[in-house]
């Protein structure tokens, strides 16, 4: 099963996450298919906080990849901000 998730990065105590689209039984950092956006949750007011590249997300989706519910909720957040 494809499900679309967040992927470690950053350094300690200064989390990054990237949007990727993996298979399932893939580690949580590990190989991905494809990186689809970014998730800053320290970021400053001045700074982008996330992006989602929507056609990827709704191909992926198309094609039975199932988000994670972190992602879903991220998803609801970026959707508020681009309206």
């Amino acid at each position: 099963m494809v499900v679309i998730r967040l992927a470690r990065g950053g350094a300690k105590a200064r989390p990054f996450f990237n949007i990727v689209v993996a298979d399932k039984r893939t580690r949580r950092d590990g190989r991905f298919i494809e990186r689809i956006g970014f998730y800053n949750p320290i970021a400053t007011a001045s700074e982008e906080s996330i992006r989602i590249a929507l056609d990827r997300l709704t191909y992926w989706k198309s094609v039975g990849a199932q988000a994670s519910p972190t992602v879903e909720r991220l998803i609801d957040q970026a959707a508020k901000k681009a309206v």
